[in-house]
């Protein structure tokens, strides 16, 4: 098994709840969310960095990320905006070394609860993954809009 976990959910090795694949790039919920529908778009071939990616690995990776955000949109999650988000290295906050996009949903007046989400991550990887079950969930909702 692969020593990059977002490798080896690419390569099927871990389970991950999948919202999107295709030849470049898997779309799978985060276990560790910020808050509900939280997703992560990776490539398959591993790159720590941005500009390690090709320029058709970049431009795919953003046109998958806008394709999985109006399914977002179209979905019972119904956010008021989309917040995108690399953590481009380690001084950045990049906990996976492997470029990952995250996409979350934003709701009207969430700044508080945004940042203290953001500021609470470390204590939630302390208490373990979100529910299998629940993140299916979560994916298949998402999934069902994307076009």
């Amino acid at each position: 098994m692969s020593s990059c976990i977002f490798c080896a959910i690419a390569a099927k090795q871990v389970p991950a709840s999948i919202v999107y694949e295709d030849e470049l790039c898997v779309a799978f919920m985060d276990i560790f969310p910020m808050r509900p529908a939280h997703i992560l778009v990776i490539n398959k071939r591993h790159a720590q960095y941005v500009h390690e990616l090709s320029a058709t690995e970049r431009a795919h990776l953003f046109e998958v990320g806008h394709n999985i955000s109006q399914a977002l949109r179209a979905s019972t999650f119904q956010p008021a905006a989309i917040h995108f988000n690399i953590n481009d290295g380690k001084a950045a906050h990049q906990t996976v070394p492997h470029v990952h996009l995250h996409i979350l949903p934003r709701y009207q007046g969430d700044t508080a609860r945004f940042l203290a989400g953001a500021l609470a991550k470390p204590l939630l990887m302390l208490k373990g993954p979100l529910k299998r079950e629940l993140l299916d969930q979560q994916a298949q909702e998402i999934r069902k809009n994307l076009r």
